[in-house]
């Protein structure tokens, strides 16, 4: 019952032992290690021909993945284990070189199978029946694997190696430097280090290990030696063979073990080569060498040429030279094209990968602007804008404001043109500073037209009212146009109706839109002659804010300040007696008494004039009242309307004679006769007796 028990025990102890066996297995821990005893025991243990067919293909498919791994990575780091990977790949060739030396010496006498069918096909392929063939094909891969690829890429990696080496302490600095300066954090200064370090101890186990690869080529070759001369000793002495036939035979398996042994040799020595000669380069092998090489269109495009060159020499195979020069040319044709597709599409990817920028809130402040001039348009009216026939709304406004500064003397603020669908589609608002100033109603696609002699417009059409003077007038079609200049009409279209208004609008309100800062900028925009004037003036005599009340008394009623000299000539003259703004006003007024008059001239070369009885003027100057700024008119009101109706009635009996004279009074009252008049004739010139130059021709028309 005890032995029992034992052996139960034992039995549970090795199945746990093999159960742990087989996880680290499946893990990796022990497989490994497992490889390296195998190969060792290879060495030791004699090998039987399917084993080593296996052997040899295992050997073959181990040198291929090598090589396309190291044709994938996109750096050397990403291959860290390759020194120790070519070790034992060295290692497992040798020992199957080993256990095939043993196959051949042992059993070479009993033919071509002797050491596997792997070997024995290799010798017949490469040989071809003739061992002369064999043995010359075998020394040229064994120079080519020795000479040129083992030794080039053993000094290429005992440069990398010294290099890297030596520039470890500078790129130790540079990362200290970045974490001291706070561009890296610890953690990525960690992480770099650590990169150096594997860096510098793999270029250092590379050049270690391009010695096995150079030591694996001296032992092929020695190997292959050995087992042709003591295997044909051995096929002669001892097993009694010719010598032409022990030659074959031994020659034929010795050829197949070293091409079996040389090709995976090659081929590891090749991914030798390609791995150091990487360390500089970034991304696969086959991105890195086909971009680089097909950089260049102009590179491809020569080559092309000079291979069709070559094609054309008498004796040259042409077909081959053809195919090779047309597909450069292709390359060098299309290749650009790819590469900017390529560039499109991956800015378009990038573009697309980008989250969306924050959305940004106006700030409040914005909120406050004010739009000087502003006009809004019916979706109707939005054509005007945009129109390719005849003159654009845009156009015109901008031809206005460069009217307006060379009648008025001050360059218009912009228009701000913006769609209100709150509007009717062809209506139209402008707006001062934000308040409504006017509106109207057009037609896109038709003509105002208007008689200027009043009388009834017989064209069909929508009668309608012009909007700026308030006249009647009427929409016609553009086919009308002719008809209408024949009968003598005004003919305008919409954008000219709109640009009129806006005009009219502009020289009412001008007054406000000069504001301090334009005050500023005009004695700024005045010429270097004179400075000094404005110097002595401001702010001596008059600070900036009086003089833009002073331009405004002017251009409110019209009259134009583009002569700024004469008027801060004229400023400088009147405070030396006054500080009333009204007065100053009134004596610039009188030293631009040759422009106002110039202004009021008529097409017959006089100014019309209505002046005011002297009732009138007694009447007016007894009613001001107070003095200095506070001086203003207290009249009765039936008295105001009694001078408002007898202004009225000559001033239409006038406008059907055609005149529009001005109204004249002295200089004391002429301020409060025009504060009066322009409630409700704003259109009506009020000039002071001292405003009228000498040299000008006037005509008095009546009295009030």
């Amino acid at each position: 019952m005890t032995d029992q028990t034992q052996t139960n025990s034992n039995l549970a102890s090795g199945m746990d032992a093999l159960r742990i066996t087989l996880d680290a297995v499946k893990r990796g821990e022990v497989g490994f290690a497992l490889a390296i005893v195998i190969i060792i025991a290879v060495l030791i243990f004699p090998l039987p021909t399917f084993l080593l067919d296996v052997g040899l293909v295992i050997s073959f498919a181990f040198s291929i993945l090598i090589l396309m791994v190291v044709l994938s990575i996109q750096k050397p780091l990403e291959f860290s284990s390759f020194p120790t990977i070519l070790l034992v790949s060295t290692m497992l060739r040798l020992s199957l070189n080993l256990a095939s030396t043993r196959l051949i010496l042992g059993h070479g006498h009993e033919g071509s199978q002797a050491a596997g069918h792997v070997i024995a096909t290799f010798g017949a392929f490469i040989m071809g029946g003739n061992f002369i063939i064999g043995v010359t094909v075998f020394g040229i891969l064994m120079l080519v694997n020795f000479t040129v690829i083992t030794k080039g890429s053993g000094r290429i990696a005992e440069v990398a190696a010294r290099f890297t080496l030596d520039a470890m302490p500078g790129k130790q600095m540079a990362i200290d430097a970045d974490l001291s300066a706070g561009l890296i954090d610890e953690t990525e200064a960690r992480r770099r280090r650590s990169e150096l370090e594997q860096e510098s101890q793999f270029f250092g186990s590379m050049d270690g290990a391009s010695k096995f690869v150079r030591g694996d080529a001296v032992a092929g070759l020695a190997i292959t030696f050995l087992n042709i001369i003591i295997g044909m000793i051995i096929g002669m002495a001892q097993k009694d063979m010719a010598f032409q036939a022990a030659a074959k035979s031994y020659t034929l398996l010795t050829v197949g073990d070293g091409l079996v042994s040389q090709i995976p040799s090659l081929i590891v020595s090749l991914a030798a080569g390609l791995m150091v000669s990487k360390s500089g380069g970034q991304g696969s092998t086959d991105k890195a060498v086909v971009g680089q090489l097909t950089y260049y269109p102009a590179a491809l495009g020569l080559t092309a040429g000079l291979v069709f060159f070559f094609g054309l020499m008498p004796g040259m195979p042409k077909i081959p030279f053809f195919l090779m020069g047309a597909g450069l040319a292709a390359a060098a044709y299309y290749l650009p094209r790819l590469k900017l597709k390529a560039q499109e599409e991956a800015v378009e990817a990038e573009i697309a990968a980008q989250p969306p920028p924050p959305v940004v809130e106006e700030p409040i402040s914005s909120a406050l602007a004010i739009d000087l001039i502003r006009l809004e348009l019916g979706y109707g009216l939005l054509a005007l804008i945009n129109t390719e026939v005849g003159h654009r709304l845009t156009d015109q406004i901008r031809g206005l404001r460069r009217q307006l500064a060379g009648d008025i003397g001050i360059i218009l603020p912009s228009v701000r043109i913006q769609d209100n669908l709150q509007l009717p589609p062809n209506a139209y608002v402008i707006r001062i500073k934000e308040i409504e100033a006017g509106r109207g109603d057009l037609r896109p696609t038709m003509l105002l037209c208007m008689d200027p002699r009043g009388e009834r417009i017989t064209l069909p059409g929508e009668s309608t009212t012009e909007p700026t003077f308030g006249l009647p007038a009427m929409w016609v079609e553009p086919v009308y146009r002719e008809e209408a200049l024949f009968k003598g009409y005004t003919v305008v279209d919409p954008p000219t109706v709109l640009t009129t208004h806006l005009t009219e609008i502009i020289r009412d309100n001008m007054a406000e839109l000069l504001s301090y800062a334009e005050t500023q900028k005009l004695l700024d925009e005045l010429g270097k002659e004179h400075q000094k004037l404005v110097a002595d003036v401001i702010p001596s005599q008059i600070n900036i804010g009086g003089l833009q009340r002073v331009l405004q008394s002017l251009l409110a009623e019209r009259i134009s300040v583009r002569d700024l000299p004469t008027i801060l000539e004229g400023v400088a003259e009147a405070t030396a007696y006054t500080r009333n703004m009204t007065q100053i006003s009134e004596h610039v007024r009188a030293r631009l008494a040759r422009q106002i008059c110039d202004a009021n001239t008529n097409d017959m070369g006089y100014i019309p004039l209505v002046t005011l009885s002297p009732d009138w003027e007694q009447a007016f100057a007894e009613s001001i009242v107070g003095e200095g700024e506070d001086r203003q008119l207290s009249m009765a009101p039936s008295r105001l309307q009694q001078f408002i109706s007898s202004v009225r009635q000559t001033y239409e009996r006038f406008a059907m004679q055609g005149e529009a004279p001005v109204l004249l009074t002295t200089p004391g009252i002429r301020p409060f006769v025009r504060s009066i008049i322009e409630r409700f004739r704003p259109a009506t010139v009020v000039m002071s007796q001292s405003e009228i130059h000498p040299k000008a021709k006037i005509k008095t028309l009546g009295q009030i």
